[in-house]
Formats: C-alpha cells, structure tokens, sequence
C-alpha cells in the first residue's frame, strides 16, 4: 500500500471504490460521542460531504447526539466496508455548519424525510408508531407546499484531527496508517497491526 501524504484525497480515493462495492450506504459512519458526564454513545449516521473543512452530516441538535455535541464538540467516526476488508476511523473537533448548509441540505431531501425530520421529536419516548404517522399527515397537510427547515435541524462538520486508514492483510499483517494533522498540513506514521 502506497500513500501520499494527503489524508483527504487518500479518503476520497477509498469512498469511490466503496460507491462500487458497498450494497448500501457507502457513507454510513459509526459517529461516537460523549456526554457531558463521560458517558460514551456510537450510532450510524450518513456523512454527506467532506471538504476542506471536514466531514458533515446533519442531525436534529435536539437529540442525544446533538446535546452531547453541545456539552462536548469533539467526536470520532469508524467508516467500515466489510466488502473491501477496509475502515477508516476519524477524530476532531466538531463544529455547526452555517444555516444555510443546513438549509440547503434539507430542501435536497425527498417531500417525506423533511416531514419525517420536523414530527420527530428525535431520542424522546414515543407513545405509539401511530402517533409519529399522525403528526406527519398533520404537518403534510398543514404545509402542502415548501415544508420550512425547523430551526433544531443542523448540519455539523467533523474538523479532523486524526485520520487511520485501516486495510486488512493475511495472517492479520493489517496495514494501518495513521495520519495525524500539523501547522501547514499532515504527518504520516505506519502503525503495528
């Protein structure tokens, strides 16, 4: 395995074999989190982009993830492709993206998740699936035409800070580097399997 020294484009060069591989999902991330008190949490997320600036996704800011986020701005990412035999872990900072990344973001989703994302009091207890489905024929109606972004529906960026790509090898000789981000740019260190 031979690598330059930009994380970024190695990442980039990754997911577009998983695109043609991976059934499902290519950009599903396990996003990990930690509260306030110490207390860690990992669910799956889609990342919708990354850029100069990072890794995005977009979540509902009143969640569990979105209140840890508040408590604690700092979070790691696994990408795994079973398919490729290959993962990629990310930690940073994390950071609001601006309104209008959100807005934007939310008005490319189809007519049903937007209305899904504004009935879902996401991470609080539900009394009954058809409650959920009644307070979305509520709001489908009551917005028949542009449904509007609900201010507690953001984008974050995952600004990272360490990037390990990990590709397996026989007898478990995995390769694993591990980039890590300096002024001006990024160091590189081969790290035992």
């Amino acid at each position: 395995m031979v690598m330059g020294l930009d994380p970024i484009a190695w990442f980039h060069g990754w997911m577009a074999e998983a695109e043609t591989s991976e059934l499902n999902d290519p950009n599903a991330v396990a996003l990990a989190t930690v509260s306030g008190d110490g207390m860690p949490n990992v669910r799956m997320v889609l990342m919708k982009r990354l850029d100069a600036r990072g890794f995005a996704f977009y979540t509902n800011a009143e969640s569990r993830k979105g209140e840890e986020l508040r408590e604690n701005p700092r979070a790691a990412m696994c990408f795994h492709w079973k398919s490729l035999r290959r993962q990629i872990r990310v930690s940073g900072t994390v950071e609001e993206l601006p309104d209008s990344d959100a807005e934007d973001y939310f008005h490319s989703r189809s007519r049903l998740s937007q209305l899904g994302a504004m009935a879902s009091q996401q991470s609080r207890p539900l009394a009954s699936r058809e409650a959920l489905e009644v307070r979305v024929k509520e709001l489908e109606e009551a917005y028949p035409g542009e449904i509007p972004r609900p201010e507690y529906w953001k984008g974050y960026v995952l600004r990272p800070e360490r990037i390990e790509f990990w590709q397996e090898g026989a007898g478990r000789l995995h390769d694993r580097f591990l980039f890590l981000r300096v002024e001006g740019g990024w160091v590189r260190e081969r790290l035992f399997p």
